[in-house]
């Protein structure tokens, strides 16, 4: 148990603790997005539903126009209009036209859409109006064709985009805005999705008060509980903060069994090192297992995982147990690489959709770590003056330099930083120049 686990080995038994994602629950549209799709998406209707307009101008039949030219145009009598929403009543005959808007269903007997822009309005006098694009002037009583328009020109077919019963998205999928649309699209207003995993967070430390309490002569700030809360927010879960404990087993065990009555996941900032006061590997050992403890990562070595049955004799799978280190910088880093990805499987996630996309950088400074340990640094990126994206070398890697102090302790270098460098464990150190994998940190 004293010797330092693999980041990868720790990863794998987290999640080996996940035997299924949460079960499926039915919601509406609107508390969607996030989610991921427990069951396929279905159409409940054709996407159009019916042939219409793709633009401005005149339904007719494209026998009529077929030798309209620039120069020798064909007249068509405008028989009336069709707007969106409505249905017309009025069939396109031989030598006749409507005018159309966007997005209007075709009317019978039209099947072409003939450009607003290449017709020339004509009142029932004979006297022609200017060309133009504007079709929201007075219903002319003629058009004049100046161009061919082939079956189907400027037409949307029905069910070109989606078609009743076929599958719209598939399960294992993540709703995010084009999904909505597309689900909303096709007539389907409550889709099955896999629950959002439910977090107790619980703080511990003498020292700790909440932000804006008093602090007294001893007292600090208790920022891991707040930024957890955000963490597991934007990681897709119902989180809440049940309290702060202070340095004892037994406040920190009564805190801990109450969060298990309703969770699928704990997380417990501090007390886990091996201090005089780090009761955490105890109180998780009471209530149920502590299968890891202290993990080959920079900053973050005190991290312990386990399980432990839900509170209450409630049914469904073991709650996992989360025992990060106090320091806030570490906290941040052991969250991104233990427990988001857990939330994630939880939550329905494919295992190749877990952990963030890595990109490459290269350092503009040197840097030094500690050896056997893989350090996650905290650097911005270079930028663009004028467009403000990242600036990058000549083999595409991101330039960046360290965000300010490294120190576990110090959020001000966190808060500015744009991403985590990964440096390996096989080195002290690197000097300027050299390649490194990057995270990039979600930013509002």
């Amino acid at each position: 148990m004293n010797e330092l686990m693999p980041i990868e080995d720790a990863r794998t038994q987290v999640l080996a603790a996940i035997a299924a994602p949460l079960p499926a629950e039915d919601v509406d549209l609107s508390d969607a997005l996030g989610r991921v799709l427990a069951v396929d998406v279905v159409a409940a209707t054709d996407l159009p539903p019916w042939d219409n307009s793709a633009m401005d101008g005149y339904a007719i039949r494209s026998a009529d126009v077929a030798a309209a030219r620039e120069d020798d145009p064909v007249p068509l009598r405008v028989a009336g209009e069709v707007a969106a929403g409505r249905a017309s009543e009025i069939s396109v005959t031989p030598g006749l036209a409507l005018r159309i808007a966007t997005g209007a269903p075709m009317p019978p007997g039209a099947d072409a859409v003939v450009a607003v822009e290449l017709t020339t309005p004509v009142a029932a006098d004979g006297s022609a109006a200017p060309r133009g694009r504007d079709a929201t002037g007075p219903l002319p009583a003629w058009i004049r064709v100046h161009e061919a328009a082939a079956r189907s020109r400027n037409v949307r077919t029905q069910a070109s985009d989606l078609q009743l019963g076929r599958r719209v998205l598939e399960a294992g999928r993540a709703i995010g805005p084009a999904e909505i649309a597309i689900i909303a699209a096709g007539s389907v207003a409550r889709v099955s999705v896999h629950a959002r995993p439910k977090v107790a967070i619980l703080s511990t430390g003498d020292e700790l008060r909440r932000a804006g309490s008093e602090l007294g002569p001893a007292g600090i700030p208790d920022a891991n509980g707040p930024a957890l809360v955000a963490l597991c927010t934007a990681a897709g879960a119902d989180a809440r903060h049940v309290g702060i404990a202070p340095d004892r087993l037994e406040p920190t065990l009564q805190l801990l069994r109450s969060a298990l009555v309703d969770a699928d996941l704990v997380i417990v900032s501090g007390g886990v090192s091996v201090g005089p006061y780090d009761v955490v590997r105890g109180a998780f050992a009471r209530v149920g297992t502590v299968d890891l403890w202290r993990a080959a990562i920079q900053p973050g070595k005190p991290f312990a995982f386990g399980t432990a049955p839900r509170g209450g004799d409630q049914p469904g799978p073991p709650v996992l147990l989360f025992g990060l280190p106090g320091n806030p910088v570490s906290v941040f880093v052991t969250f991104e690489v233990f427990v988001r990805p857990a939330l994630r499987r939880l939550a329905g996630r494919s295992p190749d959709a877990l952990l963030r996309p890595v990109d490459m950088a290269v350092l503009e400074e040197p840097v030094t770590k500690s050896a056997g340990r893989r350090a996650f640094l905290r650097v911005a990126a270079l930028r663009d003056a004028a467009t403000g994206a990242p600036m990058r070398d000549a083999a595409g890697r991101v330039r960046v330099v360290l965000a300010g102090g490294q120190e576990s302790h110090q959020l001000s270098a966190l808060a500015s930083a744009d991403a985590f460098a990964v440096v390996p464990e096989s080195v002290a150190g690197l000097p300027a120049g050299s390649g490194v994998g990057l995270w990039w940190l979600d930013r509002p």
